[in-house]
């Protein structure tokens, strides 16, 4: 039954636990059932897990359950340890209980097991009714059901011995009781649940790092050269703030004096700090070298890189991955299955030879009920989400979802964009050859004027040239711009074209003349952009951007991946050969449009291709929403993070690779998970119900049933928090 969303706020939980510091309005969350919801803590009503606070808190107190549980566990143990002592007596020498009346054993088990079943247990019964009422069983329902059995079977023992039949008399002893069984199961599983919530906590370690970056306070610098340390939350957008050697930068901004070096490695997974002088911009959270530079507040708040991505990361944990769907078919027939079990099982028992049969019956069938474990099952999937999104976070790397994960493993083609993501993206002009009748600066003047109002990478490796060579900027009227093919526009009353050779050759321009040179160029890896003034080619521009360092150790790793590397770019075919050459690139598909490159991100699917594509995530945003899995390389920018699955904070190809490594790594816990949940159920169900008991006279007694059964929920925990230390 699915659960609209805050269906479960009617369901009020008590809790004796205090409350944890979670921040104002959280909301709470199972991590098996996000759609889950509500503003208090308490327990899922589906699986019966306690609920998470869905925006984890650098100051969260302590789980408010693991506090209900610990004291639960403990007045359990001290009630407990007489009922053990007492039931256990009889099995060693010298028995100090022997001549006590059994009767009256039974009477002391019974008062000290009624509030270990009944308060320390509570929480249980609380959970197995709420999944009877919204028909979810789980495993609390099992488990309530063995310990009430156990429980209710003792006391009617205790209070009406003579009703029972002869399968149910042990020799002298008459009716013998199990409140030890009820007794030490509880608590057990109070353990387990103690255990299990301690490690739950570990998988938000990698957000509690992230938060642990952003600094208390900030020195703001005032206009009249007064200084002051402020509190973050006082920071607003504008102002100036002073960062001084080995302080962390205490928001989004940009360096407008001093110069230092910068630590990034703790967002970007970058080793080495980077220079930082004006114009530059610097990320919150990371930390200042031996330098001191002043910085303006561009982003604060929710609005920085740091708050973005812990956003992004609690997001991507509380996501499903596919391959739940499956594991949900077969949970959702788990419990009914196990309850036939155990009907079976006491069945088969009463009907063989061996006494006391009914004990044993009861006994057996109880085991099975406690020893079966749904929720490995359920965790076994968002465990390793959990911890692989908060992993590649920790490197700098952003994933969206699960789903993310899992499909990045399987993708056989990347396709990369050229600029910004094999190149640094940064352009510059290195060949400037005005024309017959027109000289280098006029050249240069009118190409940069017209450049001003375009958004095209190239545009900045123009403006850049004019601004060093102090050209003043001419006024624009009539601007047009065709995606992919060039602008055009009146620039102080002259008609000025500036784009690739075709554009140019559409509007009637012939460039023949120039064929060689512009073939030269290409071959050297530029881009070559041609200007015509009033229908008269007036100059060439040959724009260089350089590979980065990265790039080919990256192409490396990727082909080692197993992918097949397909760069798409609009530059003329010769220039992206050159740079596929010398990169190692398996295909190229060059003089690209825009908006042609998700049609050949489709065409590579429909040839039965699982496509990554690698860009911007602005200028290929369609082609990063057509892949089967996008890649944002960059700054982590806004429009990056929403457009593709997974952001690369550094730029970096080699972040794909670590990228596809976490990949595999989490996929290969889920399914180290899926198959210690399964194989634990399919080896220990028949077990406890008795099979090996006519071969070698093995029995699994419901206490150690509990013992199993909270030992399966956290190995599969404890088996995803391996991917904390994986290598990537």
């Amino acid at each position: 039954m699915e659960l609209p969303q805050h269906s479960c706020c009617q369901h009020k939980t008590t809790h004796s636990a205090p409350v944890a510091d979670a921040p104002p309005g959280t909301m709470w969350i199972c991590p098996m059932h996000p759609e889950v919801r509500q503003d208090h803590p308490a327990s899922c009503p589906k699986c019966g897990m306690a609920l998470e606070p869905e925006t984890v808190s650098l100051d969260e107190g302590e789980s408010p359950e693991l506090v209900d549980m610990s004291r639960r566990f403990w007045i359990g143990l001290l009630l407990g340890l007489p009922v053990f002592i007492v039931a256990m007596a009889g099995m060693f020498p010298g028995n100090p209980f022997q001549s006590f009346d059994t009767a009256v054993l039974n009477w002391v088990q019974l008062v000290l097991a009624t509030p270990i079943v009944f308060w320390c247990g509570w929480p249980f019964f609380e959970r197995a009714w709420t999944s009877i009422v919204h028909r979810s069983p789980n495993m609390f329902t099992l488990i309530t059901l063995g310990v009430g059995a156990a429980y209710g079977y003792s006391v009617a023992a205790t209070l009406m011995p003579s009703c029972f039949p002869e399968g149910f008399h042990s020799g002298a002893h008459g009716v013998e009781t199990y409140f030890d069984t009820a007794v030490v199961v509880t608590v057990l599983v109070l353990l387990g649940q103690i255990l299990e919530l301690r490690a739950r906590g570990q998988t938000t370690v990698a957000i509690r790092r992230l938060l642990g970056l952003a600094p208390k306070t900030a020195r703001v610098v005032y206009p009249d050269g007064r200084e002051e340390d402020v509190t973050l939350t006082s920071i607003r957008p504008g102002l100036l703030l002073r960062v001084r050697p080995g302080e962390k930068v205490p928001v989004d901004g940009t360096v407008v004096e001093g110069t230092s070096t910068v630590d990034e490695s703790m967002l970007t997974g970058e080793p080495l700090p980077l220079e930082k002088s004006a114009g530059d911009t610097v990320i919150g959270g990371t930390v200042n070298g031996t330098g001191s530079f002043v910085m303006r507040a561009d982003k604060v708040g929710n609005q920085t890189m740091l708050a973005q991505i812990v956003r992004l990361v609690g997001e991507a944990q509380r996501s499903r991955a596919p391959v739940e769907r499956v594991v949900n078919r077969v949970a959702a027939w788990f419990v009914p299955l196990v309850l036939v079990m155990s009907l079976l099982t006491f069945t088969g028992w009463i009907l063989l030879p061996s006494e006391p049969r009914l004990t044993l019956a009861l006994l057996n069938a109880v085991a099975v009920l406690i020893i079966a474990c749904p929720c490995a099952l359920g965790l076994a999937t968002p465990m390793a989400v959990m911890v692989g999104t908060g992993r590649g976070a920790e490197s700098g790397i952003l994933i969206k979802n699960a789903q993310a994960l899992e499909v990045l493993g399987k993708a056989d083609i990347l396709v990369l964009d050229k600029t910004g993501t094999l190149t640094e993206g940064k352009p510059s002009v290195v060949v400037l050859e005005p024309l017959s009748g027109f000289e280098e600066a006029e050249v240069l003047q009118l190409a940069a004027s017209i450049e001003r109002s375009s958004e095209h990478p190239l545009a900045a490796a123009i403006l850049a040239r004019a601004k060093k060579d102090h050209l003043t900027l001419l006024e624009v009227k009539n601007f047009r711009s065709l995606a992919g093919k060039g602008i055009a526009g009146d620039v102080a009353g002259r008609r000025v074209l500036l784009g690739t050779p075709a554009f140019l050759h559409e509007q009637g321009i012939a460039t023949e003349n120039i064929a060689a040179r512009m073939e030269t160029l290409r071959r050297q890896g530029q881009t070559v952009v041609l200007l015509a003034v009033d229908a008269q080619l007036a100059g060439l521009l040959g724009i260089a951007d350089p590979i980065r360092a990265t790039t080919p150790e990256a192409i490396d790793l990727l082909h080692r991946e197993g992918l097949k590397l397909v760069m798409l770019t609009g530059d003329s075919r010769t220039t992206a050969e050159a740079v596929a050459k010398q990169l190692g690139i398996d295909t190229v598909m060059a003089e690209v449009l825009p908006q042609q490159k998700a049609e050949l991100v489709r065409c590579l699917q429909e040839q039965g291709h699982i496509v990554a594509m690698a860009g911007d995530g602005v200028n290929d945003a369609p082609a990063l929403a057509q892949a089967d899995i996008g890649l944002a390389m960059g700054s982590g920018t806004d429009v990056a993070m929403h457009t593709a699955s997974i952001t690369l904070v550094r730029g970096d190809l080699r972040a794909i690779a670590r990228a596809r490594r976490l990949s595999h790594a989490t996929l290969s816990g889920i399914r180290q998970n899926l198959f210690l949940a399964f194989a634990y159920n399919a080896l220990a169900i028949p077990v406890a119900t008795g099979v090996l008991y006519p071969l070698c006279g093995w029995l699994i007694t419901p206490i150690w049933a509990s013992v199993a059964m909270s030992l399966s929920s956290l190995s599969v925990i404890a088996n995803a928090l391996r991917l904390r230390w994986s290598k990537l």
